[in-house]
């Protein structure tokens, strides 16, 4: 069996920044297992399936270890591909997943932007060994939604940072974002997850979905410029309405295009 396989990296106006992810095209579900294992041959954050569904698409995201319930920059690679690679004509695109139903549609600027369900996260206590695996001696504030948000007041704090990544594991949250305002953007982030098989992604769109209403309480303000990672970085613009959506923008750039054989 031949697959046809594109790696995009999303949030990036070009390639070598941003968030690589592979995306395969399906005219029908392979077994889950076939899924998984080539998502761990792959080894990218995510490999993102889709499979067309009347005038909807399907749509799966893999880690190397498991299948997870939203992916942000997956789902941007995956429009990009069918916009830009697959020649789709519909304005806006509308995926079924195990997050709902997820719309994107591309501005005349060649900006996507994702329509994604918004987490307000809430204010906990910072759990034992938290900072201490971070590599972080105090933070300002600690939220939880799917992840662990730490809020700090330094930016500059976030390039060095050396997590311990057996300890990070041990939390039972999705992934731990460290976060700050400034460096240029309203907030710029740092993201990881070794519990999902992860150990940093450079762009979480999904995390944005709790960041941005997060800062736009924080600062007071809507329309908000993002960056995240760490050596790589990309770029995202969020808006978080008042319908309990968040809009998550931001570009891509095709590296390979190929085919897989198994």
């Amino acid at each position: 069996m031949q697959l046809e396989i594109f790696q995009v990296d999303a949030f990036s106006a070009e390639p070598f920044g941003g968030n690589p992810a592979a995306v395969i095209p399906l005219d029908s579900w392979l077994p889950d297992d076939v899924l998984q294992r080539i998502a761990e041959e792959n080894n990218l954050s995510e490999t993102a399936y889709f499979v067309r569904n009347g005038e909807a698409y399907d749509l799966r995201w893999f880690t190397p270890t498991v299948e997870v319930d939203l992916c942000g920059h997956a789902t941007l690679a995956s429009a990009y591909v069918l916009f830009e690679q697959l020649g789709e004509q519909a304005p806006v695109l509308r995926f079924n997943t195990r997050s709902g139903e997820l719309r994107v549609s591309r501005g005349a600027d060649g900006l996507l932007a994702m329509d994604f369900p918004a987490k307000q996260p809430e204010a906990v206590e910072a759990p034992a060994g938290l900072l201490e695996a971070l590599g972080l001696s105090s933070a300002r504030a600690v939220y939880r939604s799917d992840d662990l948000v730490v809020v700090i007041d330094d930016a500059s704090l976030l390039d060095p940072l050396k997590p311990d990544f057996v300890a990070l594991s041990a939390f039972e949250v999705r992934g731990v974002a460290v976060t700050a305002a400034g460096r240029g953007f309203d907030f710029v982030t740092r993201w990881f997850g070794p519990r999902v098989g992860v150990n940093e992604d450079p762009v979480t769109g999904s995390a944005h979905t709790s960041l941005a209403p997060l800062w736009a309480e924080r600062l007071g303000k809507n329309v908000l410029s993002c960056e995240q990672g760490g050596v790589r970085k990309g770029q995202l613009l969020c808006e978080v309405l008042g319908n309990g959506r968040v809009i998550i923008s931001g570009r891509a750039a095709l590296y390979l295009r190929g085919q897989v054989f198994i």
